[in-house]
């Protein structure tokens, strides 16, 4: 039984790294500075509109909480 995996195993061909590494897929795009796909102005757009839901969330988290009070509703 071990003999015949030994005759596979001489008999395969396995690939060196030369193939290898001529197998393997070079993505082109891979270094361009994009991050998820966005080009610079629309990280920048996406990291304001982060930036103003996250004040009107603690905006509206401080109202819920009564720490702050709109003078015209009370």
């Amino acid at each position: 039984m071990f003999e015949d995996f030994r005759k596979q195993a001489e008999q395969a061909d396995f690939p060196d790294e030369q193939q290898e590494d001529e197998l393997q897929v070079k993505n082109p795009n891979a270094h361009q500075g994009l991050f998820l796909g966005l080009n610079p102005m629309q990280r920048f757009i996406v990291a304001l509109m982060l930036l103003f839901m996250i004040i009107v969330l603690g905006v509206l988290f401080l109202l819920v909480t009564s720490k702050i009070t709109f003078p015209f509703l009370g």
